[in-house]
């Protein structure tokens, strides 16, 4: 049951919210596409991180300084779309990665380029939780390899079949990732980019102390009579671990559903995973009305997967507005009996009318330095007010 008088607003300017536990009791939560929570900010970020420290109500943002800078002006190719997804927290490290498209989204004039879709994934780390990072390679620093530039050699995944593999998500098992025992870490993704693919969840494991080594990663290829997980080296070979509703994937700007938030709920045993559909208008854009949402619970990581709640309108506080997507659940904000948690999301409503709306973005593609795009992001936020870090209490009732 989602608690709509918990709701807060906690600010900040962006999305997707990837968060992991740290050994020092912080988490660590990876903003992308916005301004972050900073009160002077002089520069737009396709992708930062964050620090936050104690619970909802009392929670405290600020900046990982070290975090290497991944800026660029809009609307050009100086951009170079690498966003920070699957993040995790473990043994002092972190670790990130982080989805990049085959190009840009839009052209100079605002237009769709056609064809648009994640392809690729990139992996980074800090071996002191934030102060330095390194690439997957062990160099430094980080390199943001540029459009033309990316290959199967520099990405951990890249243009793999149906495009798997290229949308991450980590699953949290506590503080430190301690609350694991079989020294594996495990990471979902959708299985493509289409309607078909998109809704099909893929995944694989890797030790834990392997993780920069793609060829030690382990693909599910489904379960064996014993109920026991097979793994495979061939991605070739994968398997689904489970399927999504159908009819909840756009085609327009680039695909964009089924991304999941996976964590352990220690007192209770189980694995909870949180996800979500686009609600697509008819002509297969984004956001044409309110996201699906579900909640599935498993006792491994691999399920099979039990949906314990359902909205086809999900709409956070009865708003009818809400255009809300990317749920995560906050691995630290579980209750100690494990019956309730935090859901964190953001939400792409927008105030003011259609028109002034346009009118604004038309001003976004006209943005060519970094003051030109902060002012613009500083008007979006107070346009889509709830583009941010919300968060909302969720009870489960327990037989």
């Amino acid at each position: 049951m989602r608690r709509e008088e918990t709701t807060l607003r906690l600010g900040g300017n962006g999305d997707n919210f990837h968060m992991t536990w740290a050994a020092d009791d912080d988490q660590f939560v990876a903003v992308c596409d916005g301004l972050g929570w900073l009160k002077d900010p002089k520069r737009y970020y396709n992708s930062r991180l964050y620090r936050i420290a104690g619970g909802p109500q009392q929670a405290q943002f600020r900046e990982v300084e070290g975090y290497p800078e991944l800026t660029g002006l809009l609307n050009t190719e100086n951009i170079q779309r690498y966003y920070g997804f699957g993040t995790l927290a473990m043994n002092g490290h972190i670790y990130q990665f982080l989805s990049t498209p085959n190009h840009q989204f839009t052209s100079d004039a605002g237009t769709v380029w056609p064809g648009a879709r994640f392809v690729g994934v990139k992996l980074i780390f800090s071996p002191d939780e934030g102060r330095t990072w390194f690439n997957q390679s062990r160099a430094t620093p980080v390199v943001w390899e540029p459009w033309s530039e990316r290959s199967k050699i520099n990405m951990l995944f890249f243009e793999e079949p149906q495009d798997a593999f290229s949308l991450l998500s980590v699953l949290q098992m506590g503080q430190n990732y301690a609350q694991n025992k079989d020294g594996y870490i495990y990471v979902y993704a959708p299985n493509g980019n289409t309607e078909g693919t998109m809704n099909q969840l893929v995944m694989f494991r890797v030790p834990t102390n392997a993780i920069l080594h793609r060829d030690e990663y382990e693909y599910f290829a489904g379960l064996q009579q014993s109920g026991s997980a097979r793994w495979v080296r061939d991605l070739g070979a994968r398997s689904a671990v489970h399927t999504f509703p159908s009819g909840w994937v756009n085609t327009s700007i680039h695909p964009w559903a089924w991304m999941p938030s996976v964590t352990y709920n220690a007192p209770l045993g189980l694995f909870m995973m949180v996800s979500w559909g686009m609600g697509c208008a008819p002509d297969g854009s984004w956001f044409g009305k309110p996201s699906y949402l579900g909640l599935w619970v498993a006792t491994n990581p691999w399920g099979p997967w039990s949906q314990i709640h359902e909205e086809t309108s999900w709409i956070p506080q009865n708003d009818p507005a809400a255009r809300a997507f990317a749920p995560q659940i906050s691995p630290k904000w579980i209750s100690r009996d494990g019956k309730s948690f935090w859901l964190v999301w953001a939400d792409f409503q927008k105030t003011g009318g259609e028109q002034a709306f346009e009118r604004l973005l038309k001003e976004g593609l006209m943005a060519r330095g970094d003051a030109d795009t902060v002012r613009f992001f500083q008007k979006a936020a107070k346009a889509m007010p709830y583009y941010a870090f919300n968060a909302q209490r969720v009870d489960l009732i327990v037989g």
